[in-house]
């Protein structure tokens, strides 16, 4: 019997898990008090300024026609007539060619673009 109590004492000792620490309790929350639903914004409606018919310049009514019409339609339209006669550079798709009709809206630049054109077209609203 004294050999098994040695080889039990030379087991090593399994060890004890480590005590957890206990974590220290929260304050139970209070329930927010319920916010009403919120309303529902109504539609944006656009500024009144972009709104105003504009009468195009001669120049102007060759492309997109010599109704009064408002600013963003002029500028739609125009896009239209660039993406129709595919005039924005290929390699630079910020600029537009431009042929004999938008040469005299453009003051008789060949290339212009994108962001300065509403520049020019703004010399041809009144």
């Amino acid at each position: 019997m004294a050999t098994k109590k040695k080889a039990a004492a030379k087991k090593p000792a399994a060890k004890k898990p480590a005590a957890k620490k206990a974590a220290p309790k929260k304050a139970a929350k209070k329930a927010a008090p319920k916010k009403p639903a919120a309303k529902k914004k109504a539609a944006r409606k656009p500024n009144p300024a972009f709104m105003k018919a504009l009468t195009p310049s001669a120049e102007l009514g060759a492309v997109v026609g010599t109704k009064p019409m408002p600013r963003t339609e002029v500028v739609k339209k125009i896009w239209v007539y660039i993406k129709a006669n595919k005039l924005q550079d290929s390699k630079n798709k910020r600029m537009i060619n431009a042929d004999a009709k938008l040469k005299a809206v453009f003051a008789g630049k060949g290339q212009v673009s994108m962001f300065d054109m509403a520049k020019h077209l703004a010399k041809h609203l009144k």
